[in-house]
């Protein structure tokens, strides 16, 4: 099923079905940062990526479209429904999440070819250089398309990411737009506790990006305009960073900003609360 663009809006409560249904299945995986960023990859993939393919998706091709790369790739439950609603594979191949021998492991492999996954990630750190190493290509190639990549905000104390930023703002890598997940919530607590990030804002632009806040980062049509504003400014000698205001858990009461939902399943109990906070609006898996 490939989900018309005029019906956008009902997808943020199917994909978040998707995703509570899913992890609840596989009494596994990581329901909060996935439904924070729901609105994110729905604006994303069905929006603002240009000249994607899902019926010829080539994961070697890097070449004639834009390019989005997971680095924080604990959230595959929320990545895995967009690509499945976007047309990348069956739907019905969402209930074999977590399963053994099935391509829709906890994090993206590409082992098995899974269409739309272009590497393994989740070893947080790694992806913007990756992605760097796309948007260099792409320059070489002469191809005006844009990389895109989403970070967790507690990823950013890594510090290969700030290897990463320094390279693409000294060397203006204009064709590259990273988004952050600003929800203040990692496995072991709020971000500020952990190991607080500071004034984000001035340190990307002390590296040379350009900086965008997303403040209404679970409002679908805000984070469309917010990304779209983004694709705007590219091409300007700096790279893009996207700073989206998300709430960890969104969309189910007793989970939106509680941290200790990263990675913890429903239980029956908590599935049946959440699902009926949940209209369904496209037809579960």
């Amino acid at each position: 099923m490939n989900t018309p663009a005029d019906q956008i809006h009902l997808l943020p409560n199917q994909i978040r079905r998707d995703i509570v249904r899913m992890v609840h299945q596989a009494a596994s995986g990581h329901p909060g940062g996935s439904l924070g960023t729901v609105e994110f990859f729905t604006a994303l993939f069905f929006k603002i990526l240009q000249d994607i393919d899902p019926k010829h998706f080539d994961p070697k091709r890097s070449t004639g479209e834009d390019v989005f790369i997971l680095s924080n790739g604990h959230i595959t439950p929320v990545y895995y429904s967009v690509l499945a609603r976007r047309g990348y594979f069956p739907i019905e191949k969402l209930a074999s999440f977590r399963k053994l021998g099935s391509p829709l492991q906890g994090h993206p492999s590409v082992h098995d070819g899974l269409p739309g996954i272009r590497i393994a990630s989740g070893s947080l750190g790694q992806g913007l250089s990756v992605a760097l190493g796309v948007a260099l290509g792409k320059k070489l190639n002469h191809d005006p398309h844009l990389v895109f990549t989403l970070h967790g905000d507690g990823e950013l104390q890594e510090g290969q990411i700030w290897e990463a930023i320094l390279y693409a703002g000294s060397k203006g890598i204009d064709n590259l737009i990273s988004t952050i997940d600003y929800n203040n919530a990692q496995i072991d607590g709020p971000v500020d506790k952990v190991l607080s990030l500071g004034d984000l804002e001035a340190k990307f632009k002390a590296f040379g990006w350009k900086v965008i806040h997303i403040e209404q980062g679970n409002n679908l049509d805000a984070v469309i305009q917010g990304l779209q504003n983004a694709r705007n400014a590219s091409g300007k000698n700096k790279p893009i960073a996207v700073i989206l205001h998300t709430q960890i858990g969104y969309g189910i009461d007793f989970m939106q900003g509680d941290y200790r939902w990263h990675g913890k399943p429903l239980n029956d109990e908590q599935l049946q609360k959440a699902l009926d906070q949940l209209p369904e609006t496209l037809g579960d898996f």
